[in-house]
């Protein structure tokens, strides 16, 4: 389950995929628009900025823009600049992968082959999914 900070994240990232080119949108307009707490908001903003999915502009007319095209920011990508792993488990995630506490091996694991599964699934889709594909409202993968 993702959490509600990434929830927030891919609704603000929704908004800037919407958002005209070159055209920066303005944290107390993204909240008021997507509902989000402002404090919380800029905190998402300040993680994806280090994440490099948003880039920020300073001054009257800034705000925060894409740092990439849309059709290159997954949802995957944002989950887990957020987030961290989207695995299930620890022993099944290909960018985070250490062993679950008390495991004995791979082999020994009665579960980690239907996880691993239901783990490559759910990356398929989370990673064939573009923001400009939920922008366009195009089904994912």
């Amino acid at each position: 389950m993702i959490s509600q900070k990434s929830k927030y994240a891919l609704r603000a990232l929704l908004m800037l995929a919407e958002a005209e080119e070159n055209r920066p949108c303005r944290i107390p307009d993204i909240a008021e628009t997507q509902q989000i707490p402002r404090k919380f908001l800029e905190q998402i903003l300040l993680d994806l900025k280090a994440g490099g999915l948003v880039r920020s502009l300073r001054g009257k007319k800034g705000g925060y823009l894409l740092a990439r095209p849309p059709e290159s920011i997954s949802v995957a990508d944002a989950v887990r600049t957020i987030d961290g792993p989207i695995a299930p488990l620890p022993c099944v995630s290909r960018r985070f992968f250490h062993r679950c506490e008390g495991c004995r091996g791979d082999s020994d694991c009665a579960f980690r082959d239907a996880f691993d599964r239901a783990h490559a699934a759910s990356l398929e889709v989370l990673e064939g999914t573009s923001l400009a594909a939920v922008r366009d409202g195009a089904s994912p993968v």
